[in-house]
């Protein structure tokens, strides 16, 4: 059995079954990881919702910021931007199933006995790895349960920027989704900038990429992210795995097979 872990698809279905093609994907005995944002900016997120969720327990994904985007849209809290490609899921006849299968998934995967933990963008320094752990459980329990629409209206903005044990309710949810959806920057306290979005050595001055204070806290596992396109898949860390290259960017889809830890790209095709 190999277990791929494939980066942000964001509506690339195309792109993504020629990657499963080049892998030779076989659902009967393989395991798909993926590191979130399935849908969103590409032509096809109903396509790639829908054969994901047909994978059943042969495919994990963690939820990334435009699959929760799209939870709030469906609940019909958020109006779609102009940039959205998420009409096709909103008129679905199954929207429902899919919306109700997306927002059931997790925040934060481990698999100890591969030893490997994903998240969407990453665990801050500031967390070790079972507070990481527990915090996305969290949220986790709130949108799997009755009180998940109020938790998507109110998940929106980039305040708090900082972690701290006191954040209490909406607040400490929308801090918490943060760090494991939308980071790319942060200081040493563990304070985010979440504006910036390019490369690594345009970082504006007191903050680093994430991963750069992350690795000195030496993690259980390797971590597998996505999320920051501009990156290209080279975090130049060890053990920490970066699989957005860009593919709805008109790049490449990724994959790396965690067994040998062997990459596989595939330009887009959309």
């Amino acid at each position: 059995m190999s277990v791929y872990a494939i980066g942000d698809v964001q509506g690339c279905y195309e792109s993504l079954r020629r990657l499963l093609d080049i892998i030779h994907f076989d659902d009967t005995r393989d395991r798909l990881w993926f590191v979130g944002d399935l849908v969103n900016r590409g032509p096809a997120s109903l396509a790639t919702l829908r054969f994901v969720k047909s994978l059943g327990d042969r495919a994990i994904t963690v939820l990334g910021n435009h699959d929760l985007h799209l939870l709030a849209a469906a609940a019909g809290l958020r109006a779609p931007k102009s940039s959205d490609t998420l009409a096709d899921v909103l008129a679905a006849h199954d929207r429902d199933a899919l919306v109700d299968w997306l927002r059931r998934r997790p925040l934060m995967h481990v698999d100890e006995s591969l030893g490997f933990a994903m998240t969407h963008a990453g665990i801050p320094h500031i967390w070790d790895f079972d507070f990481a752990s527990a915090r996305a459980r969290e949220v986790e329990t709130v949108l799997s349960g009755n009180a998940y629409a109020q938790m998507l209206a109110a998940m929106y903005g980039n305040n708090p920027a900082c972690w701290n044990n006191e954040l209490e309710g909406m607040a400490r949810m929308r801090t918490i989704i943060n760090y494991f959806t939308r980071m790319r920057l942060i200081d040493a306290v563990g304070e985010l900038e979440l504006t910036y979005d390019g490369p690594l050595d345009g970082i504006p001055k007191g903050y680093k990429a994430w991963f750069h204070f992350y690795r000195k806290v030496p993690p259980r596992f390797p971590l597998i992210f996505g999320h920051w396109a501009a990156i290209n898949g080279r975090s130049g860390v060890d053990d920490t795995y970066a699989l957005d290259t860009g593919c709805v960017w008109g790049n490449t889809l990724t994959a790396l097979r965690l067994n040998d830890r062997e990459r596989f790209s595939v330009d887009s095709v959309e």
